[in-house]
């Protein structure tokens, strides 16, 4: 009582701190998965092993890092959020750090391709959809928007220093780098992270009762599995992994792999090419910040048309933009279209959990694959656009033309909202286990 006045002491929601650590986790996942590419040339050096060897090991670790999404998101559900976490770092931390002893270009597979590849899957996007479900029903699209915003935060802070260590102590200093720094997130996700709100018996952040979950019958996998065979009988599942994967292909798999060459091919030098690409990386933590924000207000499926259909305009005018320099349209490009980057997260997630209910986040885990998927096909689609007619304009057009017709894929889902995303498909409850809710 303070002045004859009684004073009530506002708690911060321990949402807030689960985020935190999990931003933290993200933020380390992605520059840790980024961590080969400032390494190609030094192995290649050290070892002569071909480019085309050593990519072979960040193909599989792009391919796991899509892959191994659904099946963490049912550990999660399985073994709990921080228990699956912490293994993902471990995993992380022993994949870079046995790279110091490797002597043959399996053991760079097995080390970067396969096991650095499964440990940042389980902290790929399915994490994010997990966290938000659980701990957030209020704020939950701005959460996260933020929380993917890690990715690109990551890869702006990791690269450049990563870089800078391989040039000055070489390569193996930067691979021990990272295994010390994924082992010393271990602590703090042991310290704060927790499965559930019930755990520290607060509700959710917005909700208003504490709910104590069941746990899954049943094993992970077949859960991660049945969700899909769920997710694919219905309509939604399709129109949202089709419209993700051409995101992909038009993100990472075009303009992530492609941007810098095709910029070479018209003059401009290398570093700037990667210059802007690193602006693209700047916009995006503002874009999908924005995005999330937008998420809590706007109907998702319109956020989703907008965005396709501005980014696939913007790719249709970018072979008429490349240049020697970096004039003021190139400029305008990068910001428009980094702004545009994965903005279409925060809303897919979401649609996930109202199609999907309690099921959302192993089948964001899904979607989130075709997405991977799609980026493989582009960045390999491109190449051979390139060296069969000499030119990326095609590849672009293509882009382009895609990115519209994920453009309708998102208004479909529009005009079929209120149509269930799935009957029910069977009688019996104990079959039910890990099966997709019916949508509103």
């Amino acid at each position: 009582m303070e002045g004859g006045r009684i004073t009530t002491v506002r708690r911060i929601h321990p949402a807030w701190a689960v985020a935190a650590v999990t931003f933290v986790a993200l933020l380390g996942a992605a520059g840790f998965r980024s961590t080969p590419s400032v390494m190609l040339q030094p192995l290649h050096d050290e070892f002569g092993w071909s480019l085309g060897t050593i990519s072979a090991a960040v193909s599989v670790n792009l391919m796991l890092y899509g892959l191994t999404a659904p099946f963490a998101a049912a550990l999660m559900n399985r073994f709990g959020i921080r228990r699956v976490a912490m293994g993902a770092l471990v995993l992380v931390s022993a994949g870079s750090g046995l790279t110091l002893w490797m002597t043959q270009s399996w053991q760079l597979l097995l080390c970067w391709g396969v096991l650095v590849g499964l440990g940042t899957g389980s902290l790929a996007l399915g994490f994010v959809a997990t966290i938000t479900g659980r701990w957030f029903t209020r704020h939950r699209g701005l959460v996260t928007g933020i929380l993917t915003a890690a990715g690109a935060t990551g890869n702006l802070i990791f690269l450049p220093v990563l870089s800078r260590i391989v040039e000055s102590d070489g390569w193996r200093t930067a691979a021990a780098t990272v295994s010390v720094a994924a082992l010393a997130v271990v602590p703090l996700i042991a310290w704060r992270l927790r499965d559930h709100p019930s755990d520290l018996n607060v509700p959710a952040l917005g909700a208003t009762e504490i709910v104590v979950p069941a746990k899954p019958a049943g094993g992970a996998a077949r859960n991660a599995l049945r969700a899909l065979r769920d997710a694919a009988k219905t309509r939604p599942f399709w129109l949202l992994a089709g419209g993700f994967a051409i995101c992909g292909a038009t993100t990472n798999g075009l303009v992530g792999t492609h941007f810098i060459p095709a910029a070479h091919d018209h003059g401009m030098a290398p570093t700037a090419a990667a210059g802007l690409l690193a602006l693209v990386g700047l916009f995006d933590i503002v874009g999908t910040i924005a995005s999330g924000w937008l998420t809590d207000r706007v109907d998702s499926r319109i956020l989703l048309g907008g965005y396709y259909a501005l980014r696939g305009l913007s790719l249709l005018v970018l072979p008429s933009l490349f240049a020697a320099t970096a004039h003021p349209s190139m400029l305008i490009f990068i910001l428009f279209y980094g702004l545009d980057w994965v903005a279409t997260v925060p809303p897919t997630v979401v649609l996930c959990r109202e199609y999907f209910g309690e099921s959302g986040p192993i089948v964001f885990g899904w979607v989130f694959a075709s997405h991977q998927i799609g980026a493989a096909i582009a960045a390999t689609g491109a190449g051979l656009v390139r060296d069969q007619l000499g030119t990326y304009t095609l590849a672009w057009y293509a882009a382009g033309a895609l990115a519209l017709l994920a453009a309708i894929l998102s208004l479909m889902l529009y005009i079929g909202k209120h149509l269930p995303a799935i009957e029910k498909l069977r009688t019996d409850p104990s079959d039910h286990v890990g099966s997709v809710q019916p949508g509103t």
